[in-house]
């Protein structure tokens, strides 16, 4: 079942009806101003950081659902509604929601009046502008009430929550006409304030809650909209909202249209006032000065367009296959640049007040992101290694105000280090840029302490080598990739901290997902080596790789495929020999990836493994058998019911590691196969099933042990974006990046006959055609560059190219 439509053309999607199965949102914004809006206008507002500095509410886990907005309601003689349809949930006569690329559209009618909201935050400005449209459809005079409504967050979003003693005393606001000023903290230790503003006369207007709701009432039916007058309250204490009220007169066939901006205001300490009280306004004037006209608003838009179409320019593909080209050129990119900027920190599932930014979770999104912005990509490997200790470990979260390491969730996940290599690595096979590795980079942000970009990369390799246990295998810490499989928690009391509770040093439980990603990325690190003329530091890491090598063959192979782990008692997990949880994916990924064992035939045989004990119709499950009882030496893994999150659930973050893998060994119809069975295009029929949008991919979704076998969780923000996008752009397609220039390796299913690809690399416009006509799943049989052949499949960079088109031939066989 449907709930919508893609429109290619628009680059949106259509919603055609509010009721779907979870709110499905949208995420305006790309700088430094952000707003989540789903398709009933649920959603909130912040600035920079999520917890910190959140300037609207939004009720998590609450009924009904999508609780708390920015909406306007339209009392239209005894009618009441809105037009993204919440909160009054006023049965609609027309409907629909466009989610485009940092802009939604509400349009909505009822009883002869039309409604057309435009959401979206301005390239280069702190707000967010809603330009509202209303025009009169019937043959008779329409006065209508228009009242718009948020509330205020009390900056810290988590103190918000919590500290009522002190929150229902601290609210302060200041009206200046059509302008509603948040100014709660501000006379003490804040330097910043909201405004929230209409571009027109207003006819009253309320900054207290409990006025503009009522006694026990609530958002479906404020007293106020019910009254048609506003209390003209200013909230001392107690909650402040924000809520402007115009009496709108359209003639038939009349339409009127407003302006309204949410708004982020900082000002100097010492240019704070401009009297007892008074807050300096000019900023604040400054910015809706911007945005106070239809023409300007437009303006705007269009230039957010033109942004997007900028950014999606870089890769591009067209083919026989269309779901592929959406997915490709439109709403994986669109996902990655969304989870580049919020990491894991703000959503619909996420409060956006514990996680902040993760180490590996930022590492990794560079993936699938480094192409669009590489000054962006650049500054915040930086940003990422500079919570880094001396030791080469690293704090496992940081937060995006601060850029300060989450002190409370602290280190020990030992395979955060690597995943900086990997992140370079991917920057530099983009940019060129060997630059970066000159850096003066400080440790744990003290910048007594700082040394050259590439000391951290060493520091980052030497930890896992000098990590080792009996098994010599990299130990585990807290956890790896996984933060779940907890080895050396043993937590047997509710409410303790699976990640943190229990030692970081000194435990003996060993993994070996953690061996893949050393030899992957370490064969990186050795290239860097060498190319900074370390000759002897790359042999000496090329020995560690090998080792580790052996390692993982001689202790970690199990037969039919890698093992998971070795626990602190040195038992084995995701063993033939295990009673649960005999088989695990994410080394089957990354020891493929890593080729490791691939001349013996070990390759060939995990992902035989996979697909024989893993696959499912959905996707591919973590783990089989599922957990059915709690294993204390495990820890979270088995807290779960089978079939959810990782006891057995289609972690799609990993799915592109085994499609990947799949392309290793050149088993182009099978990776097409892993690839489609998670990307959303190809689940949009079965909606009602699989429950988030369908426009964007989910962490998780039920695996075939769940009751809800195929129902996806925690949509957006996740990983999943980053690999998927690097798996389909550069391994099935295989329009891969390298340290010398440009390669042309795909890996596609045999019966599809070609594609052709445009790139930007480098500074040079690729026009790449790949042709098939032997029906191969992997090889390039001749390449041709500006009508020359050349040898391999690798393009060489020409600096004298730059600025240049260059039209590519490849010919598989």
């Amino acid at each position: 079942m449907k709930f919508g439509y893609f429109d290619d053309t628009r680059k949106e999607y259509v919603i055609t009806s509010p009721k779907t199965p979870l709110p499905w949102i949208n995420y305006l914004g790309s700088e430094s101003f952000f707003s989540l809006v789903s398709n009933t206008c649920g959603g909130y507002s912040f600035y920079k950081d999520a917890k910190l500095l959140r300037l609207t509410r939004y009720r998590y886990n609450n009924v009904p659902y999508d609780s708390n907005g920015h909406y306007y309601y339209i009392k239209d003689g005894d009618t009441i509604w809105n037009p993204g349809w919440m909160p009054s949930k006023t049965e609609l006569d027309t409907y629909c929601c466009r989610h485009g690329l940092g802009y939604s559209v509400f349009e909505a009618s009822k009883n002869g009046l039309s409604a057309v909201l435009t959401d979206f935050v301005p390239v280069g400005a702190s707000c967010e502008v809603n330009k509202l449209t209303l025009t009169n459809m019937s043959k008779g005079l329409k006065e209508i009430d228009l009242f718009s409504y948020v509330e205020f967050c009390l900056w810290n979003a988590m103190d918000d929550m919590t500290n009522f003693q002190r929150n229902f005393s601290t609210g302060e606001v200041e009206v200046h006409g059509s302008e509603i000023y948040h100014k709660t903290e501000y006379r003490e230790r804040r330097n910043h304030y909201a405004v929230f503003a209409v571009n027109a006369p207003i006819d009253g207007f309320d900054t207290d809650r409990d006025t503009f709701l009522g006694a026990y009432g609530e958002n479906s039916a404020p007293a106020v909209v019910v009254n048609g007058k506003s209390g003209d309250s200013v909230a001392s204490g107690w909650a402040p909202v924000g809520s402007h009220h115009l009496k709108i007169t359209l003639q038939p066939g009349e339409s009127r249209d407003l302006i309204f901006v949410l708004g982020y205001v900082e000002n100097k300490p010492e240019e704070k006032w401009v009297g007892l009280n008074q807050i300096n306004r000019a900023p604040a004037l400054a910015l809706l000065e911007k945005f106070n006209t239809v023409e300007k608003a437009d303006a705007a838009l269009a230039e957010l367009a033109s942004y997007w179409e900028n950014l999606l320019s870089h890769f591009s593909v067209s083919s026989e296959e269309k779901k592929l080209d959406r997915m490709v050129n439109i709403w994986h990119q669109y996902q990655c640049m969304v989870t580049f900027n919020m990491s894991r920190s703000a959503s619909y599932f996420e409060s956006g007040i514990g996680r902040g930014m993760g180490f590996r979770d930022s590492c990794q999104d560079l993936l699938g992101f480094v192409h669009l912005i590489p000054d962006r990509a650049r500054e915040r490997i930086l940003d990422i290694a500079a919570t880094q200790f001396e030791d080469g470990s690293a704090y496992h979260q940081y937060q995006p105000l601060t850029k300060k390491g989450n002190a409370d969730i602290g280190s020990g996940f030992n395979d955060d280090p690597l995943w900086l290599i990997a992140a370079t690595a991917t920057y530099i096979k983009e940019t060129g840029d060997y630059t970066i590795l000159d850096e003066r980079t400080p440790y744990d942000n003290d910048d007594s302490k700082a040394t050259d970009f590439m000391e951290h990369l060493r520091r980052s390799f030497l930890y896992t080598v000098t990590h080792l246990g009996s098994h010599k295998l990299p130990l585990i810490g807290r956890a790896d990739w996984n933060d779940c499989l907890n080895l050396n928690c043993f937590s047997e009391e509710p409410g303790e901290s699976f990640q943190t509770f229990g030692p970081s040093e000194g435990p003996v439980a060993e993994s070996i997902f953690i061996a893949g990603m050393f030899v992957r990325y370490g064969k990186d690190y050795v290239t860097i080596c060498r190319h900074r003329g370390l000759e002897e530091e790359a042999v000496e890491a090329e020995k560690a790789i090998a080792a580790m090598e052996k390692a993982v063959i001689e202790a970690g192979w199990d037969g039919e495929w890698f093992m998971r782990a070795y626990d602190a008692h040195g038992d084995k997990v995701g063993s033939k020999d295990c009673e649960e949880g005999k088989i695990f994916i994410e080394p089957q990924g990354f020891c493929v990836m890593a080729e490791i064992g691939k001349d013996q035939g070990l390759c060939q045989k995990s992902m035989e493994s996979v697909e024989k004990y893993l696959d499912t119709k959905y996707g591919i499950v973590l783990l089989q058998p599922c957990y059915t009882k709690y294993h204390v030496e495990l820890g979270e893994i088995t807290s779960y019911p089978g079939g959810y999150k990782e006891n057995a659930g289609i972690f799609c973050h990993n799915n592109p590691w085994i499609s990947i893998a799949e392309t290793v060994i050149g088993r182009g119809d099978r990776a097409w196969q892993v690839y489609t069975r998670t990307c959303p295009a190809y689940l949009e029929e079965i909606s009602e099933v699989h429950r988030t949008e369908p426009y964007v991919y989910s962490q998780m979704i039920a695996g075939k042990d769940a009751p809800n076998f195929g129902e996806a969780k925690n949509s957006w923000l996740t990983g999943t974006a980053a690999w998927t996008f690097l798996n389909v752009s550069q391994f099935i397609l295989g329009i891969r990046p390298d340290y010398d220039g440009l390669m042309i390796d795909p890996c596609i299913p045999k019966n599809l006959k070609g594609f052709e690809v445009a790139r930007t690399f480098r500074g040079i416009d690729y026009h790449i055609e790949v042709l098939n006509p032997e029906h191969v799943e992997k090889g390039i049989a001749k390449l041709i560059v500006d009508g020359k052949e050349v040898s391999g499949n690798t393009i060489p960079f020409d600096s004298n190219m730059v600025g240049k088109s260059v039209h590519v031939t490849a010919v598989m066989g």
